[in-house]
């Protein structure tokens, strides 16, 4: 199915790594036919949740894919950050009646790691369009 209309939130916060993401689900969405109609950049990951909220709410918006990477620290923050995160994106799926899907790595991974995974941002868009490809049948 084509013309599916994306949203895209990219945490900037790691953004060697997430530029990457981004680059790579722009160029999912070329390849699956569907087109990112609106991005939205947002510091860092936990700031991810309202924009895709935003987004979810338009109604020229069929999905939205956020995403981000979450690097461990000295502390458990990275740990924190990646369940309010992943919680709160799946709520906005629910209450928008919205595919939100979750492109964002970690946490407990080092930077190495975060780069390794910027595929991430492909498989977002992939999951995206699935969705809504799946959903437009029930």
């Amino acid at each position: 199915m084509s013309d599916i209309a994306l949203g895209l939130v990219t945490a900037q916060y790691n953004a060697s790594v997430t530029d990457q993401m981004a680059e790579t689900a722009r160029a999912a969405a070329a390849e699956q036919g569907a087109e990112v109609v609106e991005s939205v950049s947002v510091p860092g990951v936990y700031d991810t949740p309202l924009a895709a909220d935003r987004l979810a709410r338009r109604s020229d918006v069929d999905a939205v894919a956020v995403v981000g990477a979450v690097v461990t620290g000295d502390t458990d923050h990275d740990q924190v950050i990646g369940h309010a995160v992943a919680e709160q994106l799946a709520a906005v799926s629910l209450d928008r009646d919205t595919p939100v899907t979750f492109g964002v790595s970690g946490p407990g991974q080092s930077g190495a790691e975060a780069r390794e995974r910027v595929g991430k941002g492909a498989e977002a868009v992939d999951a995206a369009v699935d969705v809504v490809e799946e959903l437009a049948h029930v």
